[in-house]
């Protein structure tokens, strides 16, 4: 395996753990401000878990941004270029919405308006994020006197990129009743948890009929990726057994006898699917950045600086990983946290 497969595929990972992290924080934002004056704990439950984990979710945006322009130099240049507006919106709502939880929580009178923003900001990053997707597919940059411009009008009349963001969202939204579902179950609050499955298992098979979709109208910009996503199918075949697996295990009867599912099983499950088929679409899109081209080895950086940055982040996870594992133990498994009224 040469160097610019071991960049992708450790920059891939950082792209899935944020995904993950990233729909659980966003979606969390979101039913904090939907549930907030619920008369169940689902909105207390959302923004309990979101008031400490929020700053996490951001180490590891730092680290997929750090992981592409280090290794990837002109693949981060080619697409920072073209999709400048999206980018910087995204790093002004994150700003926005990082200053909110700051100060929502030392001053009273702005945890309403946080609620607002955080839940706003919960919906628009992650369309703005998933704008990449469609763009790196192909048929929407053109090079003109030397320079790589996005084709604007192109991309809003693009079915493809629409459904990106409708998939995009139902996964979100989807991921994070999950596991506010789980954290529900833990902190001993059965009408939080009863309301977080019900939307899960309304948005699993939604979510599951938008990727199919998706897939159905990116045709004519990327029949190039349907045609490697189908050599890549025994990944997705198992993504599918990993939904199922995943989705029927929230109708599953608890030892009492009355409540049914069983979260925490559910949302491993989900995980394995998204990775799977994350891994399937990853494999399908090599080795182009920017269809057709922008290839991993046209954007690799210099071997030199490949060595030095898998040293640092070897360090930097060995030191960041004890932190995390704090982390967890404090506001996810101690039941104190978890079970305060």
């Amino acid at each position: 395996m040469n160097e610019e497969v071991i960049a992708i595929l450790v920059l891939w990972t950082f792209i899935f753990i944020y995904s993950i992290f990233g729909s659980i924080d966003f979606g969390a934002g979101f039913w904090a401000m939907v549930y907030n004056e619920h008369r169940s704990f689902a909105g207390k439950i959302a923004n309990r878990f979101l008031s400490p984990t929020w700053e996490i979710t951001n180490v590891f945006l730092v680290l997929l941004v750090v992981a592409f322009v280090g290794f990837f130099p002109k693949g981060a240049f080619t697409l920072g270029t073209v999709l400048l507006i999206p980018i910087s919106l995204i790093l002004f709502l994150l700003s926005i919405r990082s200053a909110f939880m700051v100060f929502s929580f030392s001053v009273q009178g702005y945890r309403k308006t946080m609620f607002i923003i955080s839940g706003l900001c919960g919906v628009l990053i992650p369309a703005l994020l998933i704008t990449v997707l469609p763009v790196s597919q192909g048929g929407f940059i053109e090079g003109m006197n030397g320079r790589d411009t996005l084709l604007l009008g192109k991309l809003f009349s693009s079915p493809s990129l629409y459904m990106y963001i409708l998939f995009g969202l139902t996964s979100e939204l989807f991921l994070s009743s999950l596991f506010l579902a789980d954290y529900s179950r833990v902190s001993k609050q059965e009408d939080a948890y009863r309301l977080y499955r019900r939307n899960a298992l309304l948005l699993g098979p939604s979510t599951l009929l938008a990727a199919v979709i998706t897939l159905l109208v990116i045709q004519p910009e990327a029949g190039w990726l349907l045609d490697n996503l189908y050599d890549q199918r025994i990944w997705f075949i198992l993504s599918l057994i990993a939904f199922v697996v995943g989705y029927c295990s929230l109708w599953l009867r608890n030892k009492d006898g009355q409540t049914r599912g069983k979260p925490r099983v559910t949302l491993l499950a989900i995980v394995a699917q998204y990775g799977f088929a994350s891994y399937g679409y990853g494999m399908a899109h090599l080795p182009y950045i920017v269809y057709p081209n922008l290839t991993i080895y046209d954007a690799f950086t210099a071997k030199e600086t490949f060595y030095s940055l898998m040293i640092m982040y070897a360090v930097g996870l060995a030191i960041l990983t004890p932190g995390f594992y704090v982390f967890w133990r404090l506001f996810l498994k101690d039941k104190r946290y978890l079970q305060q009224d």
